[in-house]
This record gives structure tokens, sequence and C-alpha cells, in this order.
């Protein structure tokens, strides 16, 4: 039963590295463009129109959460 739990919370420290580059791609990116510009941001299924501002903010919440998550997996081995 250990294996199990131990190949789970592999399973998810290795979604979250994922997770965390694809929130430093995005940080990267919106950061080279201007602040004027509007791009669109995916929540749930939908994509709104929001300002680069807002996007980098919320890029940046993702990231600190996932790394937060993925402190906490590598914590408990």
């Amino acid at each position: 039963m250990a294996t199990t739990t131990s190949s789970s919370s592999s399973g998810r420290e290795f979604e979250l590295e994922k997770e965390i580059k694809r929130q430093e791609v995005s940080l990267d990116e919106l950061s080279s463009l201007s602040s004027s510009r509007s791009v669109y941001q995916k929540n749930g299924n939908l994509f709104f129109l929001t300002s680069t501002e807002k996007a980098k903010t919320s890029a940046q919440k993702q990231l600190d959460y996932a790394k937060s998550e993925i402190n906490k997996i590598r914590s408990q081995t």
C-alpha cells in the first residue's frame, strides 16, 4: 500500500513540475508583451479578454500554488 501512495505522489509531483514549467513560460511570454496589449486568458473552458498585467498576476499565483504543492509533497517523502 505504501508503494501506491509513493507512485501516486510521484505522479502528482511530475504533473506539478509540468505545471510549473507551463506557468514559467506563460510569465515569460506575457512579460515580452507591451502592458497596453490585451490578451486572452483561459478560465475553465472559456477564454476572456484581459490585460497583460492581470494575466501575469494570475499566472504568478498559479505558479506559486504549484510550487507550494510540490514542496509539500517533497517534504513528506
